[in-house]
C-alpha cells in the first residue's frame, strides 16, 4: 500500500510538472495569443462625414408605404466630444440630417438614407459610428458598407427606441487569413489600395408603427481604423497600382 501511495504521489508531481511547462510553452510560444497584429496596429478614430452639406444625403422609400425628405438642420448631439486630431482646424461642425417619412399605409417597409457617392474610409476599418435621434420608435437602423471586391454587408446598429441623441455602434469583423470570404478590406494579391465604402443606411420599420410621420435625425458618422500601413509605409518604397 505504501508504495502504491508512493508511486502515485511521483505520478501526480511529473503531470503537475508537464501541465506547467506546457503552459509556459503556450504563453511564449503561441501566436494565437500574441497575435501577428498586436504590435502592427495604429488605432486611431477618423471623421467619415459630418452631415453638414446640403444635397449630399439623399433618402429614398417606396412610393407604395410612403415617401421621405431629408435636409439639414442646426444642432449637434450636446455628449458629442470633437476629435483631437481636428482641435486646429477649424472644421464646420453646425447641422445634423434630418429625414422625415410620411407613411401611407402599414406593413412591413423601410428606407434608405444615402450619400449621392460611396464614402470611402481609410485603413482597417474596426468600428463605425454614428449618432441618432430616433425619437423611441422601434425601427432599427442598419449600416451598409462594401467591401474591397464591391460585396455588399448590412450590419445591425440598434433599434431606435430612445429618447435624445444616442452613438450608435457598427462591429466590422475581420475577414478570414484566406482573403476570399467574409468582409475583406485588403488584397495584395491586385494592389496595396485597401479599405471599405460607407453606401448609407437603411431603417427597417416596425409595422405597428408605420403610420402618420416618423422624424430621425444622424450627426458625426465616425470610424475607428488601424493606419499603420499608411503611416508606416517606407518613405523609399515603391507604388504600385500603375
Amino acid at each position: 500500500m505504501k508504495n502504491i501511495r508512493q508511486v502515485l504521489i511521483i505520478a501526480f508531481i511529473l503531470l503537475i510538472g508537464n501541465f506547467l511547462y506546457a503552459q509556459q510553452q503556450i504563453g511564449t510560444t503561441d501566436p494565437s495569443l500574441v497575435g501577428p497584429d498586436t504590435g502592427r496596429q495604429e488605432i486611431v478614430e477618423v471623421s467619415v462625414d459630418k452631415f453638414e452639406h446640403e444635397g449630399f444625403w439623399l433618402s429614398h422609400m417606396s412610393s407604395d408605404f410612403g415617401y421621405s425628405v431629408s435636409r439639414l438642420f442646426r444642432g449637434a448631439p450636446a455628449a458629442k466630444e470633437p476629435l483631437e486630431s481636428e482641435a486646429d482646424m477649424n472644421i464646420p461642425d453646425d447641422f445634423v440630417l434630418g429625414t422625415r417619412i410620411d407613411f401611407l399605409r402599414r406593413g412591413h417597409c423601410h428606407f434608405m438614407i444615402y450619400p449621392v457617392r460611396p464614402i470611402p474610409i481609410e485603413g482597417i476599418t474596426k468600428i463605425v459610428t454614428v449618432w441618432a435621434a430616433g425619437r423611441n420608435f422601434n425601427h432599427e437602423l442598419i449600416l451598409i458598407i462594401q467591401d474591397y471586391f464591391g460585396r455588399y454587408y448590412e450590419f445591425t446598429m440598434g433599434k431606435l427606441n430612445f429618447m435624445g441623441w444616442q452613438k450608435m455602434y457598427a462591429t466590422i469583423p475581420p475577414a478570414p487569413d484566406n482573403g476570399i470570404s467574409g468582409v475583406v478590406q485588403r488584397s495584395y494579391n491586385y494592389s496595396n489600395h485597401f479599405g471599405i465604402k460607407i453606401i448609407g443606411f437603411r431603417v427597417d420599420i416596425d409595422p405597428m408603427e408605420a403610420r402618420g410621420s416618423y422624424y430621425l435625425y444622424l450627426d458625426d458618422l465616425r470610424a475607428h481604423t488601424d493606419v499603420f500601413s499608411e503611416n508606416h509605409r517606407d518613405p523609399d518604397d515603391m507604388v504600385d497600382g500603375w
